[in-house]
């Protein structure tokens, strides 16, 4: 990207919490980004790459893939006791920060850090309402809003949930502590 993600300015007062900056800032560890910073990585991995392969998934296909056909509150379960062998979660701001991934159990699937760790942008506007009366199948989220989603919890205690299911909002340009993305590749169909 030519620069340092964690030289740009922040939007996240916590950043500047004595020794939060040293915690977060491990070349291992998630980055946290801005969704507009995610995009920006996007479209050069895709001008590198040719071609547009890579984005941000819908919400649909986040929980899609967070869920690994299960039901329940968390990928592993409605055991929030499990939850310590999944995540990390539930630290203060004292001592707490991103951790490498992969360093805990996966989901079904094999992805790792589904719950906590850092939230994760997804694609779409946010509308505290648009899941209750969207399209059954594949929805791909509100036209337009003024907040971007985050999925998936993160490591503090402030995140309030891990669920698979919960979701919150923030400005498209809010670089938090704990907010980083993952990936979504489309691959070509076989002839």
């Amino acid at each position: 990207m030519g620069s340092n993600p964690y030289t740009l300015d922040r939007s996240n007062p916590y950043y500047n919490l004595p020794g939060m900056a040293e915690r977060i800032t491990r070349p291992s560890h998630p980055a946290t980004v801005s969704w507009n910073d995610a995009q920006d990585f996007i479209r050069r991995l895709n001008e590198r790459e040719g071609g547009n392969r890579y984005r941000l998934p819908t919400e649909a296909e986040w929980e899609y893939a967070a869920r690994a056909a299960t039901t329940t509150a968390y990928s592993f379960g409605d055991d929030e006791g499990e939850l310590g062998r999944y995540a990390w979660y539930g630290e203060n701001f004292i001592f707490g920060g991103t951790h490498p991934v992969g360093q805990k159990e996966p989901n079904p699937w094999g992805l790792y850090d589904i719950h906590g760790n850092a939230w994760e942008w997804v694609q779409d506007w946010f509308d505290p309402n648009y899941y209750a009366s969207s399209p059954a199948v594949d929805p791909q989220g509100p036209q337009r809003g003024t907040e971007r989603v985050v999925r998936g919890g993160s490591w503090h205690t402030t995140a309030t949930s891990w669920r698979t299911a919960f979701r919150r909002d923030y400005a498209p340009d809010y670089r938090g502590i704990s907010i980083g993305f993952r990936l979504l590749r489309t691959v070509e169909e076989a002839l």
